[in-house]
């Protein structure tokens, strides 16, 4: 088999990974503006479109990682090759992580619906989801362009992320200590806040992915963040 042959099989190859990678991408856009809107709108049946979808995120996660496993054990890559199959795994990963974040989000739409509004609160949630969901969009931008000066634009603006967290953080302790009926519903809100701030992390760290593949370095310098303040968060 030519040289050429492999090379021109191991890009079709890719093509269709990074396919599979754009659709997860989209899926995870859509999950975290959709899951914020459920929650502001208390609309349980699009909070539970948000959970019903992260399945197909799952699914598209595990063919990327079995076309992956596939091309380097075919295609044996090397050098620049292999690191850009490296980084379409370590995309989809971190995508698949964001969707479960905003599978909880939306698990608590139904608990949150039965209970007092917290003024403010909702609104300022769909801003922070908004910013992630931007950011998120500009990393998957930069990795289909090569483009590394917006991948570290994208690293820089995580800081605003922290931000808004520890702006609703105090938002919703003086909540909770001027009512205390106001506890259960400001904790199920902070639980969100904190899984948005999480996926600000995630989007961050698959922007560093990003400037590793084009560059082939990784930053060094520490990206801005802001005070760390938290209770216990969602998991998996």
């Amino acid at each position: 088999m030519s040289e050429q042959h492999i090379a021109s099989a191991y890009d079709r190859d890719l093509e269709a990974i990074q396919a599979q990678v754009m659709r997860m991408g989209g899926l995870v856009e859509a999950a975290i503006l959709d899951a914020a809107m459920s929650l502001e709108n208390r609309d349980v049946e699009l909070a539970e479109k948000v959970r019903a979808g992260d399945k197909v995120v799952d699914d598209l996660e595990r063919k990327v990682n079995d076309a992956a496993e596939r091309t380097i054990a075919l295609r044996a890559p090397v050098s620049r090759d292999l690191r850009t199959i490296l980084t379409v795994l370590r995309l989809a990963a971190s995508l698949e992580r964001v969707g479960d974040y905003a599978k909880n989000i939306a698990k608590r739409t139904s608990v949150l619906s039965e209970m007092t509004v917290i003024s403010g609160a909702d609104t300022a949630i769909r801003r922070m989801a908004r910013e992630v969901q931007g950011m998120l969009h500009d990393t998957l931008d930069a990795y289909m362009r090569g483009d590394a000066a917006l991948a570290e634009d994208v690293r820089q603006r995580d800081h605003d992320v922290d931000q808004m967290y520890n702006a609703l953080f105090r938002e919703f302790l003086t909540f909770m200590m001027e009512d205390p009926r106001n506890i259960t519903a400001c904790m199920h809100l902070h639980f969100i806040a904190k899984n948005i701030e999480r996926m600000g992390d995630l989007v961050t760290n698959m922007s560093e992915q990003v400037i590793y593949l084009v560059t082939g370095k990784v930053p060094e310098e520490a990206r801005p963040k802001g005070d760390n303040t938290a209770f216990a968060t969602d998991k998996k």
